[in-house]
């Protein structure tokens, strides 16, 4: 399992290359933790991983919950249709924003960025 992490427009993407389970979902939160700070903006580019298993569904629903509380967003891009037929079955889906690349990603974040500036 790695994460590799890119900027783009005060926005970061965050790729995960391999499994989600038990044994990697720890070390993934610690690394995706020192990446959340107030207003952060994040895309979770998600086209490499394989296989998530509930304790990946888990560890996303905490992801979620901290970047809420510090006032961010967090995208989802380039799932597999088996992940997402999960997050559709198990009702994760209308926590997550999901589109089809990390582009769309970052210019949806970029378009959140706009309206909080302007308002």
């Amino acid at each position: 399992m790695q994460l590799q992490v890119n900027n783009s427009d005060q926005v970061t993407i965050i790729g995960i290359v391999g499994e989600i389970d038990w044994a990697t979902s720890e070390e993934i939160q610690a690394q995706f933790g020192e990446q959340i700070h107030e207003g952060s903006k994040i895309v979770l580019d998600l086209s490499q991983v394989e296989f998530m298993s509930s304790a990946g569904f888990r560890m996303l629903l905490s992801m979620y919950r901290e970047i809420q509380a510090r006032h961010g967003h967090l995208v989802l891009v380039k799932l597999s249709e088996q992940i997402q037929d999960l997050m559709a079955i198990t009702g994760f889906l209308k926590y997550f924003p999901i589109l089809p690349s990390v582009e769309d990603g970052v210019s949806a974040l970029q378009q959140v960025n706009s309206q909080e500036g302007g308002a």
